[in-house]
């Protein structure tokens, strides 16, 4: 009856149906997992998003594959505000970034292909390489007092039939960015093996600076600015609203693809056809984007103080000789913490739930490659973050 692609284990795992019992019970959360940043307290200008939406352009449909001109000069605009030159030409507007991931998987891969992700990070990608008829291969993220991709073992996973690398611009939740010599490193492999990037960017607006905890200056001039630059590989950079504004529920996302001529020409061609295909964004959002994007700021600056904020007082409380560490990050919105291997990833997430009323997200739905891994959220409001962290530094303790 159903197709294999959606053969999924439904079962419940331990973590899971602790939750469903505490949401039954009624009991107070104290929820660290929260990534929704509508529901995190902070003050948006309703105003200037509600004026955005009024635009009465959007009541004529005028249909454009890659999107609204209008639109896609307002995402040209922004690169350029991070000093990097994009032709509206080369975007395409989509959804959400998994609708953008699904229309790159479509163009490069057939059934039975596969792409190299990076391990640890969100576990969306296994979801959407299935629903595309993608294989997905991970390549490691090593960490040895700071994040780094496993170049070699990368190189070693290419196959006769892989397509493309997946990079995460900073990786979610290692918060670690891709560094100009990984970067050079990986156009050159891709380069040899006939591979395309994927560059996720959703979080590249939320660097930890030198001011913020753990900005290591080596970190902020090794980091490359933006995948959307001029590259002798074809690349495809995907980011969107999500993130940028903070604004999930706007649903309005791009691709930007850049590359060697003959193949760029190609894969903008060929890309038109699937956007045609779908002109899933809706005029509305589409209009509405220029005033949505340029109302980022004020919004990225609460999230960037809250987050500092959060984390601040959290290494505070975790003194040199703590059974818990935070590993070292560069940027997002997670901190990976590292407890002692006495219990599993889960059984930590369990009881804190169970016997705290403390949510937090056990380390293997991150796919880490050990134990005794637990991630949490730095945009929960300061006294809700203080008094879970409380609990969870008690229990460990």
């Amino acid at each position: 009856m159903f197709a294999q692609r959606t053969d999924w284990r439904l079962t419940p795992n331990r973590w899971s149906q602790a939750l469903e019992e505490h949401r039954r019970s009624g009991l107070t959360l104290l929820d660290l997992t929260e990534s929704n940043p509508t529901r995190c307290g902070f003050i948006y200008d309703s105003g200037q998003i509600l004026d955005a939406l009024a635009d009465p352009r959007a009541l004529t449909y005028a249909p454009e594959p890659r999107g609204l001109v209008s639109a896609r000069e307002a995402v040209a605009a922004y690169y350029a505000e991070r000093g990097v030159h994009v032709d509206p030409r080369q975007i395409f507007l989509t959804t959400s970034t998994s609708e953008a991931y699904a229309y790159v998987f479509r163009l490069l891969a057939d059934p039975g292909d596969n792409l190299l992700a990076p391990s640890p990070s969100y576990p969306l990608f296994d979801f959407l390489a299935r629903l595309n008829d993608v294989d997905l291969v991970s390549y490691p993220l090593i960490y040895d007092g700071e994040w780094q991709i496993d170049l070699l073992t990368l190189e070693r996973r290419i196959a006769d039939r892989t397509r493309a690398v997946l990079v995460v611009h900073p990786n979610n939740p290692t918060g670690s960015f891709v560094s100009q010599a990984e970067l050079d490193f990986l156009r050159s492999c891709c380069a040899e093996h006939s591979l395309a990037i994927i560059a996720d960017e959703v979080f590249a607006d939320y660097p930890w600076s030198l001011e913020i905890p753990d900005g290591r200056r080596g970190d902020v001039e090794a980091r490359v600015v933006s995948h959307v630059v001029a590259s002798d590989v074809l690349t495809f950079t995907l980011s969107g609203l999500s993130k940028i504004s903070a604004l999930p529920q706007m649903k309005l996302a791009w691709i930007v693809v850049n590359g060697p001529g003959d193949l760029l020409s190609s894969a903008l061609a060929r890309l038109e056809i699937i956007a045609d295909t779908y002109l899933s964004v809706s005029a509305p959002i589409a209009h509405a984007l220029p005033k949505l994007l340029a109302g980022r700021h004020t919004i990225q600056k609460q999230i960037t103080q809250r987050v500092h904020q959060n984390l601040r007082w959290l290494d505070q409380q975790l003194s040199p000789g703590s059974l818990i560490h935070r590993l070292h990050t560069a940027g997002g919105w997670y901190a990976v913490l590292k407890l002692p291997t006495t219990r599993t990833d889960e059984d930590w997430a369990v009881d804190l739930l169970s016997q705290h009323n403390v949510l937090v997200h056990p380390g293997h739905f991150f796919d880490f490659h050990s134990d005794g891994h637990l991630v949490v959220s730095l945009l929960p409001a300061t006294e809700v973050f203080q008094q879970g962290m409380t609990k969870l530094i008690a229990l460990v303790g």
